[in-house]
């Protein structure tokens, strides 16, 4: 159904373009990343910023591809420390509802035990998103406190026992 693939260079320009066509339907639910972000030479150089990090070991970052090879997500880990991440991502409005988070997350879970040796991961999400809360409850995500997400009040998950 998807394929989760560890971010490179060469997926710059899918990536723009996932991200323009997708900028006015993530606005709706997370803040917008702001004009910059989306002019070519801004994103040629925050994707090379994003590079390094993972190469440093800091960050894991991935896209989400459909069957036919099309860019339909990004699914990411964060601020990787201690064997614990902080999960995020995003699946455009086309492939919105067609379980692609949730495979993509369980698959994302399943890496990060396994190539990348974590053992707990963190999410959170506003309490109105319904689908995004629901995707971490399919994957054995469970509520472990509530937070404040840009000024929304939201929840934050916890999964332990990530696949190997």
């Amino acid at each position: 159904m998807v394929r989760v693939e560890r971010l490179r260079a060469d997926h710059a320009d899918a990536l723009l373009a996932f991200e323009r066509e997708n900028r006015e339907y993530f606005a709706r639910a997370v803040p917008d990343r702001g004009d910059a972000y989306f002019e070519l030479a801004g994103f040629a150089a925050r994707h090379r910023a994003l590079l390094a990090e993972q190469d440093a070991g800091d960050c894991h970052f991935h896209v989400v591809m459909d069957d036919e090879g099309c860019l339909v997500g990004r699914v990411n880990l964060v601020d990787a420390a201690d064997g614990c991440a902080e999960l995020g991502y995003r699946v455009g409005e086309r492939a919105a509802g067609k379980g692609v988070a949730t495979a993509a997350v369980a698959e994302l879970c399943r890496v990060a035990g396994a190539a990348y040796g974590l053992t707990s991961l963190v999410a959170v999400t506003t309490l109105d998103n319904l689908g995004s809360r629901t995707v971490l409850e399919r994957n054995a995500f469970a509520v472990v406190g509530d937070v404040e997400v840009d000024g929304r009040p939201g929840v934050r998950y916890r999964r332990e026992h990530l696949g190997h």
